[in-house]
């Protein structure tokens, strides 16, 4: 089954996480740097965003950056 742009990047960004590319407390790359990396929109992005903070795996501080939330 085909599947969102938005979803494979928010896996490829959980995958990420998971093994250590940004521990806990690190800071994501900017939505500029993702957009320019992955190769889309900035909706792209956001909804890709909104995924992995759903799933609780980071927190965003307005005007500073999305960060990787530590373990519960």
């Amino acid at each position: 089954m085909p599947r969102y742009r938005y979803e494979e990047i928010a896996d490829d960004l959980e995958d990420k996480i998971r093994s250590g590319v940004y521990p806990p407390g690190s800071r994501l790359p900017s939505r500029r740097d993702l957009v320019d990396a992955y190769s889309v929109t900035e909706p792209v992005i956001d909804k890709s965003m909104m995924i992995l903070r759903v799933k609780g795996l980071t927190e965003t501080l307005p005007g500073v950056g999305v960060f990787v939330r530590e373990p519960a």
